[in-house]
């Protein structure tokens, strides 16, 4: 070979090295894992709700980190692609259902532990401040479970909540109350009874306004302390008032409080509809469940859909294999957040936290590729999927059935809850 040909094919050598070197490069560079703060309440009255989560959270990631045969976002592959495969980590963090504390904990993700984003956090108030720390420091909150709807009300850029907030809960409850109007009910006066958190009080703000402007009269309007020691006089004013729907909105304890209360005092409500929270926790009808027969709350999650989309029986036995219980309202939130925050990450390619969140808004996933009965996973401008269609649940017979909306439900409602 002589000297030109010895030039011409280095020079080839070297340009194939340069088109090959980004794509090893990359894969050489690819982080081995990515981590993710997931920030509950893990201690004190709320515990069970972190416990719960946890277990939603850690089934997630065997559906993220393994290769599951289901047609379910996140779910085929092991790891993420996009990142050579890099494993989720979570971390998790106990804000003790003080904002405060979670404030604290969410620094302490981002700066000592590095993560991408954030996901939490059950009660709206840490919600509130958890995502005002994110902000700050541009990193992704997803909101998986907090439904007060002035959380996507602020005008920031890395909140995002792919699930329905009470605003469009309390729609579907009075749609439902419409629909059984059509059909000859009788439901003409509903009474609110709210904790007095930005949960409680977004939530009566939203129902009191649609009761005016639909034409139900308001019997009864009783804000509580939120963990209150006793709802005597609360109850004897729900009592007096004997509205034809009692709307509660309430976490864990005091819905079982309200509910070993009315039993105490004689109080049969018509008609109970409640905006989730404690009244979708296995723990509440594990200890009053004998009081609340016909009892209708508000969900993001029905199991029955499971006979349209087999996977999601599936993904419950996963659950139940760790958590001893179905996915609940809450649970199929956390768990759904959570492979939502993955793909988005994995589309990013990118751990830094603009990229991640300009994944994440970008997001146009079919419902179909989820557990939920929602249309599809889309986020406005305001971080809030709109797309994220509610449906109403009545115990019956120790379990939740679907009652609304038509197109979905599997049984007629139960109306007055009691027959």
């Amino acid at each position: 070979m002589n000297r030109r040909e010895l030039l011409l094919a280095g020079a080839s050598t070297v340009a194939a090295a340069a088109v090959a070197y980004p794509r090893n490069a990359a894969l050489a560079q690819a982080p081995k894992e990515v981590t993710i703060g997931v920030i509950y309440p893990m201690s004190g009255a709320s515990a069970q709700v972190g416990i719960d989560a946890r277990h939603a959270f850690e089934t997630a990631l065997d559906i993220i980190n393994n290769d599951h045969a289901l047609d379910l976002v996140a779910a085929k592959g092991a790891g993420l692609t996009a990142l050579g495969g890099a494993k989720v980590r979570l971390v998790f963090a106990d804000h003790q259902a003080d904002p405060q504390k979670g404030r604290a904990e969410a620094e302490r993700l981002i700066t000592q532990e590095k993560v991408s984003a954030i996901i939490g956090c059950y009660q709206s108030s840490v919600s509130a401040t958890v995502s005002a720390v994110t902000e700050r420091y541009g990193v992704p909150f997803l909101c998986a479970d907090s439904s007060s709807p002035s959380l996507q009300k602020r005008g920031m850029k890395f909140f995002f909540r792919p699930a329905a907030q009470d605003e469009m809960f309390s729609a579907a409850m009075f749609d439902f109350f419409d629909a059984q109007k059509k059909k000859g009910k009788k439901i003409d006066t509903v009474a609110l009874f709210f904790e007095d958190t930005i949960f409680g009080v977004d939530s009566s703000n939203t129902q009191r306004k649609l009761a005016n402007d639909r034409g139900y009269k308001i019997a009864a309007d009783i804000k509580y302390k939120t963990n209150s020691p006793s709802l005597t006089a609360e109850v004897q004013q729900l009592k007096s008032a004997d509205a034809d729907v009692l709307m509660p909105s309430s976490y864990t304890t005091d819905a079982m409080l309200l509910v070993k209360t009315t039993a105490e005092l004689g109080y049969k409500p018509k008609n109970l509809v409640a905006q989730a929270s404690g009244f979708s926790e296995q723990v509440t009808y594990d200890a009053v469940g004998d009081k609340l027969k016909g009892a209708i709350t508000r969900a993001s999650f029905s199991l029955d859909l499971a006979a349209k989309r087999p996977f999601i029986a599936k993904v419950n036995e996963m659950f139940k294999a760790r958590s001893n219980r179905d996915l609940n309202d809450n649970t199929s939130r956390q768990f759904m957040g959570m492979l939502l925050l993955a793909e988005a990450i994995d589309r990013a390619g990118s751990l830094e936290g603009p990229k991640v969140r300009d994944a994440i808004a970008a997001t146009d996933i079919p419902g179909t590729s989820t557990i939920m009965p929602w249309s599809r996973v889309k986020y406005g401008a305001d971080g809030q999927n709109a797309d994220a269609s509610p449906v109403l649940l009545q115990y019956v017979g120790n379990k939740f059935v679907t009652i609304f909306p038509s197109d979905v439900a599997i049984a007629d409602a139960i109306w007055p809850m009691n027959g």
